[in-house]
């Protein structure tokens, strides 16, 4: 279990967050401009009483409104669910300041997970099999069917790009994806689906970082101008990632903190407790220094807390952000 030091409960985390004066703004270190942000604002431990809102906040805009004057980013994860319509980006692009960045997290079929037919958009529910089974994965598809899933995120993504608030596609790939000889295909159907559409692939495998792959899987990445996504969990399980910062595209990097909790691996837990970590100083200053040596290589830094628990991600996503705009 997560000690009490990283799990501290919310009330203790936000008296953290309430210590520091963090800027809400893009950070400019060594040349870059870097946004810190967290993996969602929608959550249920998020948005319970008392814990991250003010209280007149309770609608979906007014929570947006609130998230967009704290953070200059935040990670949008509801494409993963289900496609949305793009009148649900459109109103993202509404709510939200002109300089304000969503990182757009692809529909679970594009990157190898399973979905429940229930929740996939009408048009390709109407076009499947009677027999279908009620959850599926993307082979479980004609190719029609595979290109339209794509073809819908792509619209739904449109009116984020178009509003020049697009960071990148997020497509994150599970721990069973592995490198083998089909993964050029896999990276180049992602580019050519997604167009001109900025890509970051986070991997789940520490496969992928063995030394005699890893500088393959980064230059498979740099040829097709997709980002690689720096991620951080608890080590030694079998979807830890060993570290290993590397720059794929000139203009961006993004690093994705997810906690460390005992339980991130364990089959039996919940999500809530595989995210439910808070980092304490020592982490977040180790994570600083290479995040300003990212800064050094590109144009733009995007860090996410995704240690989506309660105030867990934007706690520390502040005072990532004070250390930011501090250190000299």
């Amino acid at each position: 279990m997560t000690d009490s030091l990283h799990d501290p409960g919310p009330d203790r985390a936000a008296a953290r967050a309430l210590s520091g004066d963090a800027p809400t703004g893009p950070i400019v270190r060594h040349g870059a401009e870097i946004r810190v942000g967290t993996g969602g604002w929608t959550d249920k431990t998020l948005t319970a009483s008392g814990v991250f809102y003010p209280a007149d906040a309770k609608t979906p805009e007014t929570r947006l409104r609130y998230y967009a004057s704290r953070f200059p980013m935040v990670e949008a994860d509801m494409g993963f669910y289900a496609i949305p319509d793009r009148t649900v980006p459109e109103r993202w692009v509404e709510r939200t300041p002109d300089d304000f960045l969503f990182n757009f997290k692809a529909h679970a079929l594009m990157t190898g997970h399973a979905t429940d037919v229930a929740r996939l958009p009408r048009s390709i529910r109407e076009a499947l099999p009677p027999d279908i089974p009620a959850r599926i994965y993307m082979k479980d598809l004609p190719a029609e069917l595979r290109a339209e899933v794509w073809r819908l995120f792509r619209i739904a993504a449109e009116p984020l790009h178009e509003a020049g608030k697009l960071g990148a596609i997020l497509l994150q790939y599970g721990p069973w994806t592995v490198p083998n000889k089909q993964t050029p295909a896999m990276v180049a159907e992602a580019r050519r689906e997604l167009g001109d559409l900025p890509i970051a692939m986070e991997f789940r495998n520490p496969a992928w970082m063995e030394p005699r792959l890893r500088e393959r899987l980064w230059a498979l990445l740099r040829d097709n101008g997709i980002t690689y996504v720096v991620p951080d969990t608890i080590q030694g399980t079998p979807s830890s990632m060993p570290l290993a910062p590397a720059v794929t595209t000139p203009d961006l990097a993004i690093v994705r903190l997810h906690g460390r909790s005992d339980l991130w691996a364990a089959r039996e837990a919940t999500v809530l407790e595989k995210y439910r970590y808070l980092y304490d100083a020592n982490e977040l200053e180790e994570w600083l220094s290479l995040i300003l040596e990212l800064a050094e290589e590109v144009e733009r830094v995007h860090v996410i807390f995704n240690n989506c628990y309660a105030n867990y991600g934007t706690t520390n996503a502040a005072e990532m952000a004070g250390l930011l705009s501090r250190d000299g």
